[in-house]
């Protein structure tokens, strides 16, 4: 069950499954900063990272089976992620729309590009080294965004270009992330009012 709230570009979500129990709140024009705590620790790691990154206001509780193990945690999140950012976003009148980071790391480099479309895609192309960096498990990663992808109805492309360190490259999937993120939702003064597309919806 999810019920979701919305008011001046922030939104909360509370999502309750037989397999978790989710709040989370999504402020647009925050200051970078996140509370909260998913049960696994790298993970929350990266949600500092993105709401710094992306001077987003992230604020979540999460109960989840973690003793079965952590897919369906790092996947509801992804969902109601997505969620509180379709919401927040309204009618998207003003909004930049697109946005894109190149994001180094030592020997890491990443890029993402996105598009709040509509239009729900994902393209993942990255190949992590390792199969778990702290608790999570390196290909839920992937899961994560789909689920984040097809609840916010974004274009999202993250492409690893150059990355040895599993570490290092997650972390720029979200650092890239939040800032491609706060270029696509930043209000455009030149367009302030007009939906960004010549379809005059998105």
């Amino acid at each position: 069950m999810n019920l979701v709230e919305r008011d001046n570009r922030k939104a909360t979500i509370a999502r309750k499954t037989a397999e978790t129990d989710i709040t989370m709140e999504l402020n647009l024009d925050g200051t970078g900063r996140y509370e909260g705590k998913t049960g696994i620790g790298f993970l929350d790691h990266m949600f500092t990272l993105l709401a710094r990154h992306g001077q987003l206001d992230l604020t979540l509780t999460c109960q989840g089976d973690l003793e079965v193990d952590n897919h369906h945690t790092v996947e509801d999140l992804g969902i109601c992620l997505g969620t509180v950012l379709q919401q927040a976003l309204g009618d998207k009148k003003g909004i930049t729309r697109y946005g894109h980071a190149y994001v180094p790391m030592d020997e890491t480099l990443l890029r993402v590009c996105l598009d709040l479309s509509g239009r729900p895609f994902l393209v993942y192309k990255v190949t992590l080294p390792v199969e778990r960096v702290g608790a999570l498990e390196t290909e839920l990663v992937e899961e994560f965004f789909r689920g984040f992808v097809n609840h916010s109805f974004m274009n999202l492309h993250i492409h690893l270009l150059e990355g040895g360190n599993g570490h290092h490259i997650i972390e720029a999937i979200f650092k890239g992330l939040g800032r491609a993120l706060k270029q696509a939702v930043a209000i455009d003064p030149r367009t302030a009012g007009q939906i960004p597309s010549t379809k005059e919806v998105l």
